[in-house]
């Protein structure tokens, strides 16, 4: 590393400069003003550490990675000290028990990711033309930050597949893991969509879609200014109820969801069941430049496919009359596959320090992602869309 660039520790966004982050972050495309990927915007994660989402008593401990050329910064990373794998959606459960039987400190590790936010998108962030020497100031920064602290490991999670390639040539191990995506095949409408599938998979849709709307109320999309306070409350009900069946505490507060209304609205698109004047289901859509990213679901009343409808069609419907290229739903789920979601790819890097538990964990990474292959190819021929030829 050049005596001339300077990699910085930051434990909270106060002192780092939010036009420099979204420079590097590259929080607008050339195509559209929108955030390409709205997850690493200084806004969004200033909110969950502003609104007490990351921080002390969280597990998540700012340790966020800035490289500067002169005055300049050039590159950054959004880095947290983990004292648990929770929020994380790229599991390594089992590394920390096998490492911790063999007599091993897997806690505290080091986390580059979203906290919360199993999307792909771009983890060592650059200016343009400091892609090469920003990457690698940032990655030799973590390595610094493992080995100066005598921590177990470093995880980048959900990085962008060139980001995994260069980590995996300089000695970084790779995973490959895998989720449900939907593609828009510049469709014109949602029935165009459907003709691509095969005749059983476009009935069950129109079926779900039937079904849900037979609710008694209406669904809306709404997004900007058309959100109100009242439908953050509502919203504040369904997430809390998700989030205590699925991960026993809610990861994000209150306070984030004021902020992302103030900051990020525009950004937002919220899909509400309406019934009697009351919100009863809601799905809350980040908006990037080219794909809408859906992240949270939630009900106080059950009725039969109001889920698939809010959270998978009304993105579809969304992303077909926006122009946008993709929907991505989530983690897991392959129930997603019969709805139109097939699946891709998704990568990571870690950085083991100990040679023994890096040797095993890199055995068992080569099997996982053979094994992952093999799971994709036969999904995805498996899929909805018909086979070439095939006609109803």
């Amino acid at each position: 590393m050049s005596a001339s660039f300077e990699i910085r520790v930051h434990t909270s966004f106060e002192n780092i400069d939010p036009s420099e982050w979204d420079s590097c972050a590259g929080s607008t495309s050339c195509e559209s003003e929108r955030a390409v990927d709205p997850f690493t915007t200084y806004r969004f994660l200033k909110a969950l550490e502003e609104s007490g989402s990351i921080g002390p008593g969280t597990g998540w401990q700012a340790e966020y990675l800035t490289v500067h050329k002169g005055d300049e910064m050039i590159a950054a990373a959004p880095v947290y000290g983990k004292s648990h794998s929770q929020g994380e959606y790229i599991f390594d459960f089992n590394w920390a028990h096998a490492y911790e039987n063999a007599g091993g400190r897997y806690y505290p590790k080091l986390q580059v990711a979203v906290p919360f936010t199993p999307v792909t998108g771009r983890r060592l962030l650059t200016k343009p033309e400091h892609e090469q020497v920003g990457r690698a100031a940032l990655i030799q920064g973590l390595v610094q930050l493992v080995q100066e602290n005598k921590i177990s490991s470093a995880h980048i999670t959900f990085c962008a597949e060139d980001e995994a390639t260069e980590g995996e040539k300089i000695g970084l191990l790779k995973r490959k893991s895998q989720q449900f995506h939907w593609k828009n095949s510049s469709y014109q409408s949602f029935d165009d969509f459907l003709d691509g599938l095969s005749s059983r998979k476009r009935k069950n849709i129109r079926k779900e879609r039937k079904q849900a709307q037979s609710f008694g109320g209406e669904i809306v999309q709404l997004t900007g200014d058309q959100i109100q306070p009242e439908h953050w409350d509502a919203f504040w009900r369904f997430y809390q109820d998700t989030g205590a069946r699925k991960w026993g505490t809610p990861y994000l507060t209150r306070s984030f969801f004021d902020l992302a209304h103030e900051r990020m609205r525009d950004d937002i698109l919220l899909v509400l069941a309406i019934r009697e004047g009351q919100a009863i289901a809601g799905a809350l859509n980040f908006i990037g430049a080219d794909a809408l990213f859906g992240r949270y679901w939630g009900c106080t009343e059950h009725y039969p496919a109001l889920h698939f409808e809010l959270c998978y069609y009304q993105a579809i419907d969304y992303a077909i009359a926006h122009g946008l290229s993709t929907v991505e739903a989530g983690a897991q789920g392959e129930h997603k596959l019969a709805r139109g979601y097939l699946p891709v790819e998704t990568h990571s890097l870690h950085y083991i320090a100990d040679p023994g538990f890096r040797d095993a964990v890199a055995k068992f990474l080569d099997a996982e992602a053979q094994a992952i292959g093999e799971e994709i190819e036969i999904l995805t021929a498996y899929g909805p869309f018909k086979n070439s030829g095939e006609t109803d």
